[in-house]
């Protein structure tokens, strides 16, 4: 008996000897990472994950791969660390690359456990979130690497609105690589440290003979404010990984579920008077509508989606009484707060990611249209542009709409207007709904008498003001069923909580098909 103790101390021993190895790596590589100003794979699970919760999978996987000295070379976890744990004690699946094993290339086996674990987050109905530093598939292994890639596609796709899914750019993440984080739902990004791109620079000279470095073509400010495949960037991991636990705390599970409730203590009927003077009743006078967001949310707290990408529309998750809310705001202090290809775009994604997700829309409306221009025509505004309409023709979520002052033509409908389903259609007195501002409609409508006037300017007035009085009055939408009531500014916060706790238990089903086919 003794012996047999002994024999299993050691075989004990020998085992925490092997993982331990395989958790702390080698010294020179963890000091190379640290020096680049990136920590390690367990270091930043150990930061995304509450405190002691993770459990490891596979960690001590290796390659079976032979050729170009891969037998020689057989490092334990093969260069990719999976599993799960808990955020806020919630349930949240993880897989982070090595980047100091292969440079945390993908191999078969790195991609199997990968695929392992993808699996299980969605049979559990729980949130996966990637920690990427990788330098792309392992070419020593060739097209069995590539496969690898293939199955990662096939099953982000699967979980697309079943589960959340998270990717966390913090190293570089080159060709194929980049597709992954791009068919998941959020893609968080280090200044400096990592970049995305399909072809690195270096390609880029050899055929376009264009010169850039790294960061100048695919760091995260390139991608979080000009082509908005990033929704978020920051100056450091630590930062980074904290908003990502912030944000997992305002999602549910999965979509069968809802966002986690947590009341702060804000009076749900706390008057917003600073509206009389935050919004200028001037239709064409600037202001923010973060500050009206700030004013209207629980505790004024929102977590802004793209924020430096298409700054004229606002998509942003918020609290109103506990319950989290997807707010959809035209913001005049951006490009007047016309919708454009980018904003469509911004806020169709957001829209569909609320419905999948079962998180209630708010949308808030100061539009003066869709930006003109040949630019916007030629890239597409049109089918760019009915992405938004179609997301919201889609949802089936609770929306209320409320218009602050101007909401004008086809972006007035786009903007979740009654006819297209919204719950409630709710305005302010300073509304002003037509199929264009008076100045322009006078011009159209009057245009024959105001050229034929002894004094065209004072014609073209008078018919501003008629045609202002006749059919841009604030309850001319009213009037006719289009909008469910004008509120007091004052109200608006008490307004939304009661109107979202009516429709809480609203259900309503699509038509039985496959899927729709959404305008690309």
């Amino acid at each position: 008996m003794p012996m047999a103790d002994d024999t299993i101390r050691s075989r004990i021993e020998e085992l925490n000897g092997i993982k331990e190895s395989a958790r702390s790596g080698d010294e020179g590589a963890t000091g190379r990472q640290h020096a680049k100003g990136k920590l390690t794979a367990h270091e930043r699970i150990s930061l995304l994950l509450d405190k002691g919760s993770f459990t490891e999978v596979e960690p001590l996987r290796r390659h079976r791969a032979v050729g170009f000295g891969l037998e020689a070379k057989r490092p334990y976890s093969d260069g990719v660390v999976t599993g799960w744990g808990t955020v806020e004690g919630r349930t949240v699946f993880v897989y982070a690359h090595d980047f100091r094993i292969f440079g945390g290339a993908l191999g078969e086996a790195h991609a199997e456990k990968i695929h392992k674990i993808m699996d299980m987050a969605e049979s559990a109905g729980a949130p996966l979130v990637s920690l990427n530093d990788g330098a792309g598939a392992r070419i020593q292994e060739g097209v069995s690497a590539l496969a690898g890639y293939g199955g990662i596609f096939r099953r982000n796709t699967k979980a697309s609105g079943v589960i959340p899914q998270i990717s966390v750019m913090l190293g570089p993440c080159a060709g194929g690589a980049a597709y992954s984080p791009a068919l998941t739902d959020f893609v968080f990004m280090v200044r400096e440290t990592s970049q995305m791109f399909i072809t690195g620079p270096d390609v880029v000279k050899a055929v376009t003979g264009e010169e850039i470095s790294q960061n100048g073509l695919g760091g995260a400010d390139v991608h979080a404010q000009t082509s908005g495949v990033a929704h978020f960037a920051y100056d450091d991991e630590e930062t980074c990984i904290a908003e990502v636990r912030y944000l997992l705390g305002l999602l549910p599970s999965n979509n069968r579920q809802l966002a986690p409730v947590e009341h702060s203590g804000d009076p749900a009927d706390r008057p917003n008077d600073v509206l009389l003077d935050l919004v200028p009743a001037q239709p064409g006078q600037a202001y923010d509508i973060r500050k009206v967001i700030e004013e209207v949310v629980d505790d004024g707290a929102h977590f802004e989606v793209h924020p430096a990408w298409a700054p004229n529309l606002v998509c942003s998750l918020a609290r109103l009484d506990g319950h989290v809310v997807g707010i959809v705001a035209n913001n005049p202090a951006a490009l007047a707060g016309v919708l454009d290809i980018e904003a469509s775009e911004k806020g169709a994604r957001f829209v569909q990611f609320c419905d999948a997700f079962n998180i209630p829309l708010v949308t808030l409306v100061d539009v003066p249209g869709f930006l003109p221009g040949v630019d916007q025509e030629h890239n597409g505004i049109i089918r760019r542009g009915a992405k938004l309409l179609y997301a919201y023709c889609n949802a089936t979520v609770p929306r209320i709409s409320l218009v602050l002052r101007k909401a004008y033509g086809g972006a007035y409908i786009v903007m979740d207007s009654r006819s297209i389903g919204a719950d409630l259609a709710l305005a302010w007195p300073t509304n002003e709904i037509a199929v264009m501002g008076a100045e322009g409609a006078a011009n159209v409508v009057f245009r024959r008498e105001i050229s034929a006037a002894d004094d065209p300017e004072a014609v073209r007035a008078q018919r501003i003001a008629e045609y202002k009085q006749e059919l841009m009055h604030p309850y001319y939408a009213a009037e006719r069923g289009l909008i469910d009531d004008v509120i007091d500014p004052r109200d608006t916060r008490s307004v939304l909580i009661r109107s979202l706790d009516m429709l809480r238990a609203k259900h309503s089903d699509l038509p039985v098909r496959k899927h729709g086919n959404p305008p690309q």
